[in-house]
């Protein structure tokens, strides 16, 4: 049995959520998010709740069950909320900043690593050394995310590099005489 699927999403004031041809659509005050349904489960709104069920007793429909009430409860947050990442940049001069439509990162290498922001995302660099990924689409923050993060990971051994804030580098002892 489910033990995410059983429970019902609970739907906040300001948010609509409706279900049209095969598709769930959540609007909210921060955007609009359109997710395809599989035939292997059954969705019903009633009141201010979202429930899903399996059809049928197949395991794919009860591995659906969970996932696509998971799916639903992330859509419902992030048009109400939003998404954020935050990073930190650690290292001697690197740096990072929005230029226009553009992250800049002075990374250590011998030209500025320039990423273009996607729509649907807004990135903050309050401080130089200070990351932040915010949108809609939980899917979309985090895969901006890695790949900043992909252009400089965190070194091991000085920790230099772009990380996630509050995450933990595993740092090794350098070389003995």
């Amino acid at each position: 049995m489910s033990r995410v699927g059983k429970y019902p999403v609970e739907i906040p004031a300001g948010v609509t959520v409706a279900i049209h041809n095969g598709n769930v659509i959540a609007k909210g005050k921060l955007g609009e998010l359109k997710m395809a349904l599989t035939d292997k489960v059954d969705v019903k709104i009633e009141g201010n709740h979202f429930s899903v069920a399996p059809r049928g007793n197949s395991t794919p429909a009860r591995m659906m069950w969970g996932t696509t009430r998971a799916l639903v409860q992330t859509m419902v947050k992030g048009v109400s909320e939003g998404f954020t990442k935050s990073m930190e940049i650690n290292g001697t001069g690197f740096r990072a900043a929005v230029t226009g439509p553009n992250l800049v990162l002075n990374l250590g290498f011998s030209h500025d690593v320039v990423y273009p922001i996607p729509a649907g995302i807004t990135i903050l660099c309050e401080k130089p050394t200070s990351i932040k990924v915010s949108g809609v689409d939980k899917r979309q923050v985090g895969q901006v995310a890695a790949e900043i993060r992909s252009w400089r990971p965190p070194e091991p051994y000085k920790g230099k590099g772009v990380k996630f804030e509050g995450e933990q580098i595993l740092r090794k002892e350098g070389k003995k005489k």
